[in-house]
């Protein structure tokens, strides 16, 4: 289809990213005379282009980007803005490594985790509605997996002694149980049982009464577990191995386990939505963003971003990102599941 001239936008993809993340901008008109490249900007700040075409340009998402408009320019016109979810950032200077996590209140949780065996000067941040940053809990030690029960008590594994923390909505933190090997994730069920990842190769299940189980064996992890419950009660989990090809897997209630899904790199934090899809912060066919696995096991890059580990989909469509240096608030077309109240 001719368009005189004038480049035009049909589509983005994925139509969400960070700075940093790389999209494909689908369309015609990109390069209206051999050897020429079209300018592409996100908001007024100019992008990095990493592929040139007639019909398909790949972007990268610019720092200090603001706005959610995208436009192609070449020699001889300009395209029609083309909207654009552009996460913004809301902290910096941090260290997750997994999924933050959120209250009924909108308070955002998340860690400064450091190298094994380091003590850093805080080891939880909560970062409040309006986006101040305050220190939360000073004196775990690699703090790593985070879940809110209901009450609103925030529970932390730490990889390093292999304990499990329980935190006061005001920061008072206390021993909630130890002997979990190198802790990693944590989720709860409906019931309140507390699942947690020994990445050497075992799944916990400890009780309301502080009961501990052996729920399942996997493969050890090289890096963390990362867990998370499915809308109707089915344990998922991710744990990078040495492979570039790995699995998500799925553990019914009585403890079975099987492969949801293999073909991803790296996979880490992980979330459900309203409809049963799964979200986990992952590389697919070489790139890195957040992946979309529906409940038939189809995958697709929904958000790009380089260095993502872990999400939070909150029920107001809005989502929490985290990287490994930063949090990201997106506002977004999905859904997620309501928060413990």
């Amino acid at each position: 289809m001719t368009t005189n001239g004038i480049p035009r936008i049909d589509r983005i993809q994925p139509d969400a990213g960070i700075p940093g993340g790389d999209v494909t901008i689908l369309g015609s008109g990109f390069v209206p005379r051999p050897n020429t490249r079209p300018r592409v900007r996100f908001g007024e700040t100019d992008a990095t282009l990493l592929l040139s075409a007639e019909t398909h340009l790949i972007a990268r998402v610019p720092d200090g980007a603001v706005g959610g408009i995208v436009r192609v320019e070449t020699s001889r016109a300009e395209s029609q803005p083309f909207a654009f979810h552009l996460g913004v950032q809301i902290a910096d200077n941090l260290h997750p490594v997994t999924n933050p996590a959120v209250d009924v209140e909108g308070n955002i949780y998340v860690t400064y985790t450091g190298q094994r065996g380091q003590k850093v000067p805080v080891s939880l941040y909560k970062i409040t509605p309006n986006y101040a940053v305050k220190p939360f809990v000073t004196e775990l030690m690699n703090p790593t997996g985070l879940a809110l029960d209901r009450e609103g008590y925030l529970y932390v594994s730490c990889r390093n002694d292999g304990t499990i923390h329980r935190v006061s909505p005001d920061g008072r933190s206390q021993l909630w149980i130890e002997g979990m090997g190198t802790a990693t994730g944590i989720a709860f069920d409906t019931i309140g049982n507390l699942f947690v990842g020994d990445r050497s190769g075992t799944i916990f299940k400890i009780n309301p009464s502080r009961e501990i189980f052996v729920f399942a064996t996997l493969e050890p992890s090289v890096a963390a577990y990362h867990l998370a419950f499915s809308p109707t009660g089915e344990l998922f989990v991710t744990g990078p191995t040495t492979s570039s090809f790995d699995r998500v897997l799925r553990i019914n209630q009585k403890g079975e386990i099987s492969t949801f899904y293999r073909g991803l790199g790296r996979p880490q934090g992980l979330a459900f939505d309203r409809k049963g899809n799964l979200y986990v912060a992952a590389s697919l066919e070489g790139r890195r963003g957040i992946v979309r696995i529906t409940p038939d096991a189809r995958p697709e890059i929904v958000i790009g971003g380089s260095g993502l580990v872990g999400l939070a989909l909150l029920p107001g469509h809005r989502a929490i990102l985290a990287t490994t240096g930063a949090l990201f608030s997106l506002d977004w077309d999905v859904e997620g599941l309501p928060l413990p109240r």
